[in-house]
């Protein structure tokens, strides 16, 4: 009777004992343990952030601005690409890749538009895979701008050091290295719903990204912040390069002049989308990394929105500064709406097939001679470009 009023005893000290410490952590989990059964707003609570219950001014202005901007900035940058595609002076490695930093622009704008649709008091009505999904988006849309960005630096590098303007890269080639972005902007998006997440280890959750892993955030800020000071370190170098040389061949021919003034107005377009990537995505990375290494103590929710909303202005800047920079990029955008809007087209078509310095050099005497040949032999490529369109 002792042993067993001992064993009765003991049960139930222990049961008191886990029961408090049960309350002590707040819901029922321990830090230790795995939270897999727990819902969007458990991670919310845990962490402090609080969720919207009711739509209110703030939640209205959110979606009601962001919603417009999604939509300009998707179709904006569907017009980069299309301008790649219809005119030949485009096709070269160098477009491709501009027009595929466009795609990476288009896909987040799809996926600011998912995020605005599921905020605020809509985010407490999301399962944990909605979630990680509607994070994913837009995390797969920076490191496919990223990406596409490093890839321009390295091929501006590799081609202008040979002073040419574009790269001899075969279609197939650049085809592949698009399709590696992609590849790589999925697996990184997709690393936390893979695992790399809070759900076991809750001591490390993110304050800006409750189910996130603080680790998580850490790394991938840090990656990012590298990759953009390696960027612009490749950029610094070619311009010194660039200068260096213009001084040199400034007694030679004015093709010369000419076939250099497009080289650097090219990578002046490219150093401004850079500087303006950076300018727009550092403040959010940085609030990142802060989050990552402080949590709670880096107040990082206060400038989240913030952050977000520049973010989300690169992609809609990026088609702005083709139209400003690049005559005839401005011109095919022209051609293009005149077509959408079924008003002299034929007009504009006509001047789409003009030479203009800003993206190539007037002399066919180097390396687009082939270009020349079929424009040459093509009477009314205007009318063809019309046709392609419809």
């Amino acid at each position: 009777m002792r042993l067993s009023s001992l064993k009765r005893i003991w049960l139930n000290t222990s049961s008191f004992e886990w029961r408090d410490k049960v309350m002590e952590t707040g819901g029922g989990v321990t830090e230790n343990a795995c939270a897999y059964d727990r819902n969007v707003s458990f991670f919310y609570e845990h962490v402090g952030k609080d969720i919207s219950r009711h739509w209110g001014a703030r939640d209205y202005a959110i979606v009601g601005v962001g919603l417009p901007i999604c939509f300009v900035m998707v179709l904006s940058n569907f017009m980069v690409m299309v301008a790649v595609w219809v005119n030949r002076r485009f096709h070269y490695p160098i477009y491709y890749l501009l027009a595929n930093m466009a795609a990476a622009d288009l896909f987040a704008g799809l996926a600011y538009t998912n995020l605005m649709l599921n905020t605020g008091p809509w985010t407490s009505s999301l399962t944990k895979q909605q979630w990680f999904i509607r994070n994913a988006l837009v995390d797969i849309s920076l490191t496919a701008s990223v990406a596409n960005l490093l890839g321009v630096a390295v091929e501006r590098h590799q081609t202008i050091m040979t002073m040419q303007l574009h790269n001899k890269m075969t279609n197939r080639r650049v085809m592949l290295l698009i399709v590696f972005i992609w590849a790589l902007a999925i697996v990184m998006g997709l690393v936390p719903v893979m695992g790399w997440n809070c759900q076991c280890q809750l001591d490390q959750c993110s304050v800006i990204a409750p189910l996130y892993s603080r680790r998580y955030l850490i790394f991938w800020a840090s990656l990012n912040l590298l990759t953009f000071f390696f960027m612009v370190a490749v950029y610094a170098r070619i311009f010194v390069y660039v200068r260096r040389m213009s001084r040199r061949m400034s007694q030679h021919t004015s093709y010369s002049l000419d076939h250099n003034e497009t080289m650097v107005n090219l990578m002046k377009t490219i150093s401004i989308v850079l500087g303006v990537f950076v300018v727009c995505w550092t403040p959010g990375l940085v609030t990142l990394l802060l989050d990552g290494i402080l949590g709670k103590a880096s107040h990082a929710p206060v400038y989240e929105k913030y952050c977000l909303i520049l973010a989300e202005c690169n992609s809609l800047a990026n088609p702005l500064i083709y139209t400003y920079r690049d005559k005839e990029m401005r011109r095919t955008f022209k051609w293009i709406l005149c077509c959408l809007c079924r008003r002299s087209c034929g007009h504009q078509g006509e001047s789409l097939a003009v030479e203009v310095d800003t993206l190539q050099p007037e002399s066919p005497q180097v390396e687009d001679i082939s270009e020349v040949e079929v424009e040459n032999k093509t009477q009314n490529g205007s009318r063809q470009l019309i046709e392609r369109l419809r």
